[in-house]
């Protein structure tokens, strides 16, 4: 069997190491080819090449170099090269992760050419149409043959939504295996003596609508500033555009830092005391490390970890923020990284691949 993989932003690396290291190390496998094309999506290096040192990924087959455009822009550019990038490697399955335009444009040039897609992270949704993200996973979802679904709450949008059921599988979150994975690789900044913090909460703002929108962002920065904590907060490259161009102050609380790479964030998210992020990904690792979320959202698709309280959505709201940030003793989901019980039992990649090998093996 030949997968094409199609990734291009940090959250897709991380998912693809784990099904990747399946394919390559597990002898069950041993017939499975795969081809990775990175778009291009994350162009910067600290938000892309590290990721593939840092978490053992093969190097990309292809790099498209297609990024820093609008989200039409970015997904008609990479439509254009993978429709005859497809037709060229003839794969039997086209791998899409996510909610990103490399998923979308890798979804579309796949079923536009007849090839069968495959979706992880099927059945999210945040029912915020608003966000370019929640538009790729519908119509992703629409046109996959596997849909390879994280919860059971995935599992009944898809029902809800009149998707076969026999094309969605319930193979929990491969989020949950790096997770598991890289546990006890993370790596302390070099950087971080140099702040000369003990406690902190750490922070990670990217989203569009709040980095697009000066009130949210304005908001979001005020809130912050209110927190008994310092804040360690690795900037995104167009968080910190945008607070250059909309001329907000950096609050005393925040120590501004480079992005990090994945084992970096790993030993953050495992060493402060409570997480703040517009991430999706961010709000399952802080539950995986026990830690308590809170999350710049008015909605979120990961709505298990809010039904049971180990998040919490205050959206831009700065007295919100700043009462969550402040509690004097935060919430922990009290089980740390081996007990997450919501998203599978770790095995989420090898349950993927093994569909995957299955159904194609049937047809041979």
């Amino acid at each position: 069997m030949h997968i094409l993989t199609v990734i291009g932003a940090r959250p897709q690396f991380i998912k693809a190491a784990t099904v990747s290291r399946v394919i390559r190390d597990d002898p069950t496998y041993a017939d499975v080819r795969e081809t990775i094309v990175h778009t291009g999506q994350h162009f910067d290096a600290n938000m892309s090449d590290i990721f593939f040192d840092e978490l053992d990924i093969p190097k990309p087959d292809y790099n498209l170099g297609i990024g820093g455009g609008t989200h039409g822009e970015n997904t008609g550019r990479m439509l254009e090269h993978l429709d005859g990038l497809i037709a060229r490697e003839n794969p039997d399955v086209v791998l899409v992760y996510g909610d990103t335009d490399s998923t979308l444009a890798g979804a579309l040039a796949a079923a536009k050419l007849h090839v069968p897609v495959a979706h992880v992270e099927a059945g999210l949704r945040s029912f915020n149409r608003k966000m370019p993200e929640e538009i790729n996973r519908v119509l992703v979802d629409h046109i996959s043959d596997f849909l390879f679904a994280p919860t059971e709450t995935a599992c009944k949008n898809l029902d809800q939504e009149g998707i076969d059921s026999t094309k969605v599988h319930l193979v929990g979150d491969v989020m949950y295996d790096a997770a598991l994975f890289y546990k006890t690789r993370g790596r302390k900044p070099d950087w971080f003596d140099a702040l000369g913090v003990d406690e902190f909460n750490l922070c990670t703002i990217h989203r569009a609508e709040n980095t697009n929108n000066r009130g949210r962002l304005a908001n979001i920065l005020a809130g912050l500033a209110n927190s008994r904590l310092p804040i360690v907060l690795p900037i995104h490259p167009r968080t910190a555009k945008r607070i250059r161009e909309f001329k907000l102050e950096i609050p005393d609380s925040a120590h501004l830092v480079e992005p990090v790479g994945y084992l970096e964030m790993v030993w953050l998210e495992a060493h402060s005391q409570l997480i703040v992020t517009d991430s999706g990904g961010v709000q399952k690792e802080a539950y995986f490390h026990g830690k308590h979320c809170v999350t710049l959202r008015d909605e979120t698709e990961w709505v298990e970890l809010v039904e049971a309280r180990y998040n919490e959505l205050t959206g831009a709201d700065p007295i919100g923020i700043s009462a969550a940030l402040n509690r004097t003793s935060p919430v922990k989901n009290g089980s740390g990284i081996c007990g997450a019980t919501l998203y599978g039992s770790g095995r989420s990649a090898t349950s993927i691949v093994a569909v995957l090998e299955e159904v194609f093996r049937a047809y041979k």
